[in-house]
């Protein structure tokens, strides 16, 4: 491998292992509260700082939740309950009153970040809800104004589902429904004017019960899968997640509104569902938000909004046993009420570099879900085909962060030129970059993790060092 090369894959994997350890800005989490054997909301504090998670959406605004959290280093998104709207809506005194009760007595000790008004209101179907929705949003920024001090600074927002667009796919298209256009434009003019993100709630689950093919599941899982080309942007995109923030983002753009951020409000994978709910796995799920942590953890962002993380809050903390409706409302969660987690992915503070390996990906683990001792590589499995190989080399080389170019011509890992040989470094490398992350050596279980040093010669394997 040239110098230049091996310092830039130590100086890139160092990055990514330090950033790991340490909290990240634009990874949050839902806390909802539809249960009736949540823990004490000092355990669930203490189980928070115990994470890489800096962020928690609250649905309300639960003082216990929000005291409980003093002095840390999370900030909060609370929520105004949509049956509120209309008072704050009519009445500027009962948005100061809503403020002094729910917000004031907590800051500065309490962070927090954002208001959200109300939850899906404007696709909820309700015309005169969503009418009131902006004048209830303005009394309390005018409130928060008034207050002064950290009050000031906080952001009014509101939560939207997907279903606010009518065209989405492919990226390029997107667009709001002309319905609620008039409503929503007021509503972003608000929110650029006041540098407030704009709030949406991405599900590639959903997508893919609408559309369960194999294909569209690797897709939604950020597993290696051949890409959708927007014909439009002539961008290929590699993921659901990406494909949908892009289709918000040029819906904005559309509306005249390109620069004002976007914030994944909630996003998730059920780990368990009823017979016809097609994917709801543990498996998948822990596919999904472990590879989603990956993804954010790289800050390439979206094709449309490169070289940042998206803020994004996964759905959700723990299960919520009184939903109504199919086994996966009610499965959502990364912990259970006992603090234990549901599945790992990846947001320990202690192990957030390392987390516990997927039950699709076949490692050297062992049965007890720890990270074995010593470094760990991830090469292909003897039985993988070259065809398979191939797939993931293309995929891996694809990726951002990963260099490719001892594999190609003259470089120190060209030879020998096989498909596996090749796929090899490639697929390692991706492992590496991702932070180890054991679900980045899944490859649609063709690769394994091994804790012998597959370098030779000249040929110096990412993770050797």
């Amino acid at each position: 491998m040239e110098e230049k090369n091996r310092l830039f894959v130590v100086i890139s994997f160092l990055l990514f292992t330090f950033s790991f350890t340490e909290s990240q800005p634009y990874i949050g989490v839902n806390y909802g509260e539809v249960a009736d054997n949540l823990p004490p909301p000092e355990a669930t504090a203490r189980l928070l700082k115990s994470t890489t998670i800096s962020k928690v959406r609250l649905y309300g605004a639960d003082s216990a939740i929000i005291r409980a959290l003093a002095g840390s280093n999370i900030s909060l998104v609370i929520g105004a309950a949509n049956g509120e709207i209309p008072s704050l809506a009519s009445d500027p005194s009962a948005a100061s009153a809503w403020l002094s009760s729910n917000v004031l007595p907590f800051l500065p000790a309490s962070s927090i970040s954002v208001i959200s008004v109300g939850n899906e209101v404007i696709e909820s179907g309700d015309a005169g809800l969503a009418g009131q929705l902006l004048p209830a949003m303005k009394n309390l920024q005018s409130a928060a104004l008034a207050a002064g001090g950290a009050a000031a600074g906080i952001k009014i927002s509101t939560v939207n589902t997907m279903a606010v667009l009518s065209q989405s796919d492919p990226p390029s298209t997107g667009a709001f429904h002309p319905d609620i256009t008039s409503n929503l434009q007021e509503i972003l003019s608000f929110l650029q004017k006041t540098n407030s993100p704009f709030m949406i709630n991405p599900y590639p689950y959903f997508a893919y019960q609408s559309d369960p093919r194999p294909e569209t599941l690797a897709f939604c899982l950020f597993q290696p899968n051949s890409g959708r080309l927007d014909a439009g942007s002539k961008i290929t995109y590699m993921n659901m997640f990406d494909a949908q923030l892009d289709a918000v983002k040029s819906a904005l753009g559309r509306t005249g509104f390109p620069d004002v951020d976007i914030v994944v409000a909630e996003t998730g994978w059920p780990y368990r569902g009823d017979p016809g709910e097609a994917g709801a796995t543990l498996e998948n799920a822990r596919a999904y938000n472990g590879n989603l942590v990956a993804h954010l953890r790289s800050q390439v962002g979206t094709p449309l909004m490169p070289g940042k993380s998206v803020e994004t809050y996964l759905f959700a903390l723990y299960d919520e046993d009184l939903k109504p409706g199919p086994t996966s409302e009610r499965s959502f969660g990364l912990f259970h009420p006992d603090l234990s987690m549901t599945y790992d992915a990846g947001l320990m503070a202690s192990s957030s570099s390392s987390p516990a390996p997927s039950s699709n990906s076949s490692t050297s683990t062992g049965g007890n879900g720890k990270k074995p001792a010593g470094k760990r590589w991830c090469v292909p499995k003897a039985e993988a085909t070259d065809e398979e190989l191939q797939t993931d080399l293309d995929y891996a080389c694809g990726q951002p962060n990963v260099d490719c170019r001892p594999i190609q011509s003259g470089g120190a890992c060209y030879l020998p030129d096989t498909v596996r040989s090749h796929a090899a470094y490639a697929m390692n490398q991706l492992y590496q970059v991702s932070g180890q992350h054991p679900s980045a050596c899944d490859f649609t279980q063709t690769a394994t993790l091994t804790t012998n040093n597959p370098s030779y010669a000249t040929c110096v394997y990412p993770g050797s060092q």
